[in-house]
């Protein structure tokens, strides 16, 4: 029997121009800038990666900038905003961060519990920095002049907007996650992954949301499993309940699975295992474009025709 799926690994949007992508998450959020990569199928886009000082998996979130794609809006059928955990007490900091960088934030306001405070990043892309006491023991460090005392931490979950919850709660419970309630409109599920990192999804119902996939669009989101034995299982049982399963696919930091749950939404499964610094130190993530072995050849090219991107 496979055992539950505990918490997010990594969500992965749609970005404008990756130059004010890396501005946004690296120099405003404050997160760590992990990796720069590309997209193994359209190896003229990079794949950029931020996440907490530890690159732990709760806490990567991922982009393909695709510089001349449309301004997307949210629309049932996908994840539409993206929650993140600070420890308690932080969000007035935040607040005045925001405030000093220009950028627009929403009022504070309480969620099963939880003060969570609203804007969108520089594509339109719904964000809710939320004040989580759990995470407060959690050390990482802030970049982009962040304090370390209130950076963000990882992820606290997400909200996925849906024609229907039914189906996909339950397929949230045969995964272990366990049902909070309603609240606001919102349906909470839960989870208990030992980093304390993305634990809960949201499931809201608007079966009215007409929006398009574009730039500021969440793409899919990733749980974590332990290994590859455990996706495995995973995958013969989410097989078995009628979904369509993709073949493992090789990330170089992780392998993966996908299917289209019953709402539309894109999950992945995701394995922690070899980690983002299975090809360059821990200490020098982020500083050296790295591709899969085989695009090697093609170095020069695809060096050439990038972008140019400046993380220092």
């Amino acid at each position: 029997m496979a055992e539950s799926i505990k918490g997010l690994h990594h969500i992965t949007a749609v970005s404008g121009p990756p130059q004010e992508n890396f501005n946004f998450y690296r120099n405003k959020l404050g997160l760590r800038f992990i990796k720069k990569t590309i997209n193994f199928d359209d190896p003229f886009t990079y794949h950029l990666y931020y996440g907490n000082h530890h690159a732990e998996p709760g806490s990567a979130i991922t982009f393909f900038p695709w510089q001349h794609v449309v301004d997307g809006q949210p629309n049932k059928g996908e994840a539409t905003a993206v929650q993140y955990a600070v420890p308690g007490g932080s969000l007035e900091y935040w607040q005045k961060r925001f405030k000093k960088k220009g950028i627009e934030t929403g009022e504070i306001y309480t969620r099963f519990g939880f003060e969570h405070l609203p804007l969108t990043d520089n594509d339109g892309m719904k964000i809710e920095i939320v004040a989580d006491a759990d995470v407060n023991d959690k050390e990482t460090v802030g970049y982009g002049g962040v304090d370390d005392k209130h950076a963000i931490r990882g992820f606290f979950g997400t909200t996925l907007s849906l024609p229907d919850i039914g189906r996909t709660g339950e397929l949230l419970t045969e995964m272990g996650w366990k049902s909070e309630g309603n609240e606001h409109g919102l349906s909470r599920y839960s989870s208990e992954p030992d980093s304390r990192l993305g634990r809960y999804v949201d499931l809201k119902a608007e079966p009215n949301l007409n929006g398009r996939f574009g730039r500021g669009s969440i793409h899919h989101i990733a749980f974590r499993v332990p290994d590859d034995k455990a996706q495995a299982e995973w995958s013969e049982k989410i097989r078995k309940m009628g979904f369509q399963v993709t073949p493992v696919k090789n990330r170089d930091y992780f392998r993966s699975i996908y299917f289209r749950e019953a709402g539309g939404v894109l999950f992945e499964i995701a394995t922690d295992i070899p980690g983002f610094d299975v090809d360059e130190p821990f200490e020098q993530l982020g500083e050296s474009l790295k591709l899969p072995s085989w695009y090697e050849k093609h170095r020069d090219e695809i060096e050439a025709r990038l972008p140019k991107l400046k993380t220092d």
